[in-house]
């Protein structure tokens, strides 16, 4: 039998041109902005509910305790974001690549992303729970701990990342690749059944066959 091939994020390269410098006051709730360079700017504290950013950059941005409930983010490339705490509720975001962040607590309920890289970041506890995700790419990142609890997951892959917890409880995943997560580092997994849909290789499936076989009622005995 052939194995099944698991199907990548279709993500295509992000470019950007003809932007023009943007000022920090700009960045305001209800704003829509296309075409905007910002950088080393600073909207820590700021609501910022219903911002609309349209192939715009942001660059050495703070944004601790920013309020980002029903942002719109698409065609956007964010470098070196500083967020330890970021509340973004129902926020959508589309053809985005997101490099050298470092994220705390990140509050992504009920978002909808399609098309989004992450590269090279420090994620904190990701919360994801409710949210549609469709291609979607880690790549070299750090996360302490990722809720996807309820959320629908299509074409996600994972390279060269450590993940501490995993919640995945009511989870529907199709075509999520965890190949690229190191298990060593993990020392929570929630709802385990929520892994159906999801494809790991067999060290992986190793590390993970105490979990199994507590869902599976199995006993161990050595």
């Amino acid at each position: 039998m052939k194995p099944t091939r698991v199907a990548a994020p279709r993500i295509d390269e992000l470019v950007l041109r003809d932007l023009v410098d943007g000022d920090d006051d700009e960045l305001a709730s209800g704003a829509r902005l296309e075409g905007v360079r910002f950088r080393e700017a600073d909207v820590s504290a700021r609501d910022l509910t219903g911002l609309r950013l349209i192939e715009c950059e942001l660059d050495g941005v703070a944004a601790h305790e920013a309020r980002l409930r029903g942002a719109v983010i698409s065609e956007t490339r964010i470098e070196r974001l500083e967020a330890p705490v970021l509340h973004a509720p129902r926020a959508e975001l589309r053809d985005v690549v997101v490099t050298g962040s470092r994220l705390g607590s990140v509050e992504f309920i009920d978002n909808r992303w399609q098309s989004v890289r992450f590269i090279g970041c420090k994620l904190g506890f990701v919360n994801l729970r409710g949210s549609e995700l469709r291609d979607l790419r880690f790549t070299d990142c750090d996360i302490e701990e990722l809720d996807l609890g309820n959320a629908r997951a299509e074409r996600v892959a994972f390279d060269g990342c450590e993940l501490r917890a995993l919640a995945v409880t009511g989870a529907t995943l199709r075509d999520v690749d965890l190949r690229g997560l190191d298990f060593t580092a993990m020392s929570t997994l929630d709802g385990i059944a929520g892994l159906r849909g999801a494809t790991l290789d067999s060290m992986q499936v190793a590390l993970l066959a105490p979990s199994l076989a507590t869902h599976l009622g199995i006993r161990i005995i050595d």
